[in-house]
């Protein structure tokens, strides 16, 4: 079992930068693939960015490559995704996820999900 909490979530200016964590409890973080989605309202969720289980492998959408990083450090059990050149756009309730295993991934299918963290972007 895996439980996942997000933090640093806010209201922040277009151009501005925001960094979310997500802690981890349980022995599985560091064989889990992490993944970060976000919805925004009216809209479906959608994949963000994701990390396989050492942080050798990420991959991300192509509405925030360049933009976004997704880091890991197992050590502390936490997730990062360290957002910049923020855009309105980019408002949404952003949730971790936690997918056991030595793959990436892209798709919904994962085990264990956080509560989320709303990012506001004001133009």
């Amino acid at each position: 079992q895996v439980q996942l909490v997000e933090s640093g979530g806010g209201l922040v200016q277009a151009g501005g930068s925001l960094r979310l964590s997500c802690a981890a409890s349980g022995r599985t973080f560091s064989r889990s693939a992490m993944g970060w989605f976000r919805q925004a309202p009216g809209k479906e969720r959608e994949f963000v960015a994701a990390i396989n289980w050492s942080g050798g492998s990420t991959t991300y959408a192509d509405s925030v490559r360049v933009r976004f990083t997704i880091s890991r450090d197992n050590a502390k059990n936490t997730v990062y995704l360290q957002m910049n050149s923020l855009k309105p756009d980019d408002t949404a309730v952003y949730y971790c996820a936690a997918r056991p295993g030595l793959g990436i991934y892209r798709d919904n299918g994962y085990d264990y999900w956080g509560q989320g963290t709303q990012v506001t972007v004001s133009s």
